[in-house]
């Protein structure tokens, strides 16, 4: 059953009771809600059903096709870079030159297939992940306007800030899923086509394959992070608009352009404030000691996003007019 079907139902059979987004949904508000009529004051909704909530806009994002297919392209990207770094590294020459940072960790990937994890995710952190990010986010809520669904999950208890909060967490959650999709492709590939052990910081010091297992994965979760400034951004687009593709085109519209003026010389004194200029920060914590400076820079200003668009977001869809 459709979502506009499910709460199509649900309003014939019981009015002004609350209207999910799939049946779990209403289940768990029929038991955190009384009836209107029955018991007088509607109760507030629990944070069992407000889990519920989140829960359910997590499975129907995560069960299109959409969400699938960017998952597939994120998961190919290590396995592309991998095989092209064997191909090229054939005949026993090097992978390009090393430098230790963003891209130049593919110069240590012959040497260890682990290396191919930090490459991948040098490679998709630019755009892909961004771009895919930027898709799930602009569409939260213009693509429900435009599927005409929003109203009927507005019908309490959703309520609007709750709904948005919902929205913003299954865009999180999809931040750390694409990530570990590549971190995860990366290193079956990595392992697969090259050998694994020790490996070599770019501060010229050895660490046990263990604890670069475990570096990985802090990487992983600071590029998870450092999305938090497009999820936002692309939420506050979605409230602007009833289309979703007019949604998800402006947000990766947004994202190229903070990208290219990243990369302007002359914008040099506002470039610190865009939220991309730190991405690639992490290639810090593959030095020893770690070095954590830039990448606290980076989280900090991706909570500054996070604050401004987040904020900016509910104070439209507070006061939008919900038609569709």
């Amino acid at each position: 059953m459709s979502r506009a079907d499910h709460a199509a139902a649900g309003t014939a059979a019981a009015g002004t009771t609350a209207a999910g987004t799939t049946a779990d949904m209403a289940a768990a508000g029929t038991a955190a809600v009384g009836t209107p009529g029955q018991g007088g004051a509607v109760r507030a909704p629990s944070p069992l059903w407000t889990l519920g909530l989140f829960r359910s806009e997590l499975v129907v994002t995560l069960r299109r096709w959409r969400t699938l297919a960017l998952l597939g392209v994120l998961a190919a990207v290590p396995v592309l870079v991998g095989i092209a770094v064997k191909i090229e590294t054939r005949d026993g020459s090097g992978a390009g030159g090393g430098g230790g940072e963003g891209p130049a960790f593919i110069s240590q990937v012959t040497n260890n297939g682990l290396f191919l994890v930090f490459t991948a995710l040098a490679a998709t952190l630019p755009f892909f992940l961004p771009m895919a990010i930027g898709v799930i986010a602009g569409d939260a809520i213009a693509g429900e306007a435009n599927a005409g669904t929003l109203r009927y999950l507005l019908v309490a208890p959703a309520g609007r800030t709750r709904l948005l909060l919902a929205k913003y967490a299954t865009t999180m959650a999809f931040c750390l899923l694409a990530t570990l999709v590549v971190a995860a492709s990366a290193l079956a590939v990595g392992a697969l086509l090259f050998p694994l052990g020790d490996l070599t910081t770019i501060s010229g010091t050895r660490i046990g394959f263990a604890e670069g297992l475990v570096r990985a994965l802090l990487i992983a979760l600071v590029v998870a992070a450092s999305l938090t400034g497009v999820a936002a951004l692309g939420l506050f687009v979605s409230t602007l608009t009833g289309s979703g593709i007019a949604a998800m085109a402006t947000t990766v519209g947004l994202l190229i352009t903070v990208q290219i003026l990243d990369q302007i010389p002359q914008l040099h004194a506002v470039q610190p404030y865009l939220f991309s200029h730190y991405w690639l920060s992490f290639a810090d914590l593959m030095r020893e000691p770690l070095y954590w400076d830039e990448v606290r820079r980076n989280l900090g200003l991706q909570a500054l996003y996070a604050a401004v668009f987040g904020s900016a977001a509910w104070a439209r869809f507070a006061a939008k007019d919900i038609t569709s």
